[in-house]
């Protein structure tokens, strides 16, 4: 009888624990935004049809840094991993918000980027990761030999990368779907067994490549990015639910795809919550721990995430 109530005593202690949780504010972390130019309100269409997320374009980019940094704010996002070819701009959104940011040098055509250049800016700890890498738009596949000098620096700084392996795409008539399979990336992952990757919009519509790719190789994680809020609703949640049966509920982190759109980190957010597939636990490792463990945050910078949006 004593067990019993024992029992009875820690499954309610519990429950409280649980919706005491879910009512106090929780950190959130993006793992893909972008610091982009003008050129990028010309160009980006609201790609593939059916396309459903409607947003907001700004109209002035100079907005673009305190809009996303208020929407961040509003949604407890706590960090933010910007990606940009222009050093300059990426350290003025250090600047602006101090400690909300980390930063990685973006390129498309990997003939252009400097290894020289990307290694002294990691040598002054002015960046975090390589990536994006988005040299699908180029034409190159992700296993392209050219590519491997970037491969070869993230594993001798032991940082992570982001890449873009998926089929959606902007306006570039170089771009193959075929160069989006996640599986393409064995080869890499082979060559550079210890090389941490995380691979955009989580493959799609992959889903089967990327399930395999994750189950061979632990280093490989996902962000859910611009299928959050592109395309139709149910299929995001159809492919979350795919990886998380197949049991890669720990390797799949939250990303907003930012890029003149402040609102699709909002738009985001919700589309994970709106998962009713998922528990809270299942929602707080995409939101927040998942990227915590991936990015090897300490426990101090962990606490201070939780502190800063309970006093917000």
């Amino acid at each position: 009888m004593k067990r019993k109530s024992l029992t009875l005593f820690l499954v309610l202690i519990l429950g409280w624990l649980t919706v005491y949780a879910q009512n106090q504010k929780q950190p959130i972390i993006d793992v893909h935004l972008h610091a982009q130019s003008t050129i990028w309100m010309k160009t980006m269409p609201c790609t593939p049809q059916p396309c459903e997320g409607s947003k907001t374009q700004i109209s002035d980019i100079s907005e673009l840094l305190p809009q996303t940094v208020s929407e961040m704010k509003e949604h407890n996002v706590v960090l933010g991993i910007v990606t940009y070819n222009d050093l300059e701009e990426l350290k003025s959104w250090k600047s602006f918000a101090p400690g909300m940011f980390y930063t990685g040098i973006q390129f498309w055509n990997p003939l252009q980027p400097d290894i020289s250049i990307i290694q002294e800016e990691f040598s002054q700890g002015r960046v975090n990761i390589i990536g994006e890498i988005g040299t699908q738009y180029y034409g190159f596949s992700p296993n392209d030999p050219k590519i491997d000098k970037f491969y070869e620096l993230a594993v001798e700084l032991d940082v992570p990368v982001l890449i873009h392996c998926a089929a959606l795409a902007g306006k570039s008539e170089l771009f193959n779907i075929t160069d989006g399979n996640p599986l393409l990336l064995e080869p890499v992952l082979k060559k550079y067994p210890s090389l941490r990757i995380y691979v955009e919009n989580a493959g799609y519509p992959f889903s089967q490549e990327m399930i395999a790719l994750m189950n061979r190789y632990s280093t490989v994680y996902v962000d859910v990015s611009t299928v959050t809020w592109l395309i139709p609703r149910e299929a995001f949640h159809k492919y979350l639910e795919e990886l998380v049966i197949a049991g890669y509920g720990k390797r799949i982190m939250f990303g907003s795809d930012q890029m003149i759109w402040p609102e699709a980190i909002g738009m985001g957010i919700e589309a994970i919550n709106s998962a009713d597939f998922l528990s809270f636990e299942q929602k707080r490792d995409i939101l927040y721990n998942n990227a915590a463990r991936f990015l090897r945050l300490s426990e101090e910078v962990i606490a201070e995430h939780h502190q800063r949006v309970n006093n917000h």
